[in-house]
């Protein structure tokens, strides 16, 4: 193997992470094909959205339905482009290819994946984990998380926001406690789409702009620590609302990516004095991302993010649910909504037994940190026995890897 350097792609639902383990940082790149209503000859894969004129009135061909990979057409397309000389070339002849796949994949999902990796892309050895084990891997071998002693923390709680769910996954002593794991049905898909339902029913249509409007999400929205309070702020008059503000939107000349802006606030890229198109702002900023945590609001019977965590840990044996409480990680790309770790360690923190510490962590990257995980599992000495040889794949078939590697 070469330099025992492996190849580690978090394969996500919306954003492929991928890089050779002794790269500092991962490259973070679309998970789908993207067409323009500009410029529908050509679909964009991955970043070379970058390169079109005009992304209003954009559409993702996505690989994942419902949180499983089922378009393969697609996913073999982008793959195909990630593993180019235009992205990150690599040689996996002699290079281990570290994947991850949903939790609880199905069977026939992984055997088309391995097929596919040993058939197109004649893959020598093949490792797949989740995306949840990677974090959880990164966090119990984090110098920031070592206990006293240099001890490393023994059990934690992995709560993982994508794309189409959200997990909540304890860990003890490195192993999932799988009858406690507990899935909410909401996800940034579900975010953006209930945000452009508010925007254009208040204001304009932006039915079609799902790009666009994901980027409003990820640039306008924060999580409230008090949701009353915040909504006696935000049906005040200016000056007095500190809440309201205004998003001006790109126009794809001078504007590429818009801009939050207070109300009245004149300036910004490309403003020369012409009118500037905006949508205004209120408590949609503070009353999408609170559905984590009252799926209810949008339709969704189910448990908010702090209660799946207690429910979790309440599964759990007794004795490893101090350990769990004090060591929650959340991870995924809506864990970057500001003020999201002192409002879930506030609500775990209601809902704990008073003996109990609650201690949750945000990384500093909440998206690439489950990549890093797989960095430091890659070169860990559990990573080449994990690993799938073509040598098995050609003597046993695919069923035969997807039952002997079951974890």
């Amino acid at each position: 193997m070469g330099d025992n350097n492996a190849f580690v792609l978090d394969n996500g639902a919306f954003y492929a992470k991928l890089g050779l383990s002794d790269d500092p940082e991962p490259k973070t790149i679309l998970n789908c094909i993207t067409k323009a209503k500009s410029e529908r000859r050509r679909p964009f894969i991955g970043n070379q959205i970058e390169e079109c004129r005009d992304a209003s009135g954009l559409f993702y061909i996505l690989c994942f339905q419902r949180g499983y990979l089922v378009n393969w057409d697609v996913q073999k397309t982008v793959w195909d482009y990630l593993f180019s000389p235009d992205c990150c070339p690599v040689q996996f002849a002699d290079t281990p290819l570290l994947i991850t796949e949903p939790l609880f994949n199905f069977g026939s999902i992984q055997e088309a994946m391995l097929e596919i990796l040993y058939e197109e892309y004649d893959c020598d050895a093949v490792c797949k984990s989740t995306a949840i084990d990677l974090a959880a891997f990164n966090y119990t071998h984090s110098e920031q998380t070592e206990q006293p002693e240099g001890k490393r923390p023994l059990a934690c709680v992995v709560v993982e926001m994508g794309f189409s769910f959200t997990h909540v996954v304890p860990f003890v002593k490195g192993c999932k406690v799988r009858e406690a794991i507990r899935r909410i049905d909401v996800g940034g898909k579900v975010l953006t789409n209930h945000l452009k339902e508010i925007i254009s029913y208040r204001q304009l249509n932006v039915m079609d702009e799902s790009y666009v409007i994901n980027q409003v999400k990820e640039d306008s929205c924060f999580v409230s620590q008090n949701f009353n309070e915040d909504m006696r702020i935000a049906r005040k008059r200016i000056p007095d609302n500190t809440i309201l503000r205004e998003y001006v939107l790109p126009d794809y000349t001078q504007i590429r990516r818009g801009f939050l802006r207070k109300p009245n606030e004149s300036g910004g890229a490309g403003d020369g004095g012409e009118e500037l198109q905006t949508v205004r702002l209120g408590n949609e900023r503070f009353v999408i991302p609170e559905i984590l945590f009252h799926p209810s609001d949008v339709g969704i019977q189910q448990m908010g993010v702090p209660e799946a965590i207690v429910d979790a840990i309440n599964l759990c044996p007794e004795e490893t649910r101090p350990h769990l409480f004090a060591n929650i990680v959340v991870c995924g790309g809506c864990a970057l909504f500001p003020g999201m770790q002192s409002r879930v360690e506030r609500d775990v923190r209601a809902l704990a037994p008073d003996e109990y510490d609650v201690n949750v962590t945000v990384p500093e990257n909440p998206i690439t940190y489950a990549w890093h995980g797989g960095k430091k599992y890659s070169q860990s000495l559990s990573f080449m026995k994990s690993c799938m040889s073509r040598n098995e794949y050609e003597e046993y078939g695919t069923r035969h890897l997807v039952e002997k590697y079951e974890s």
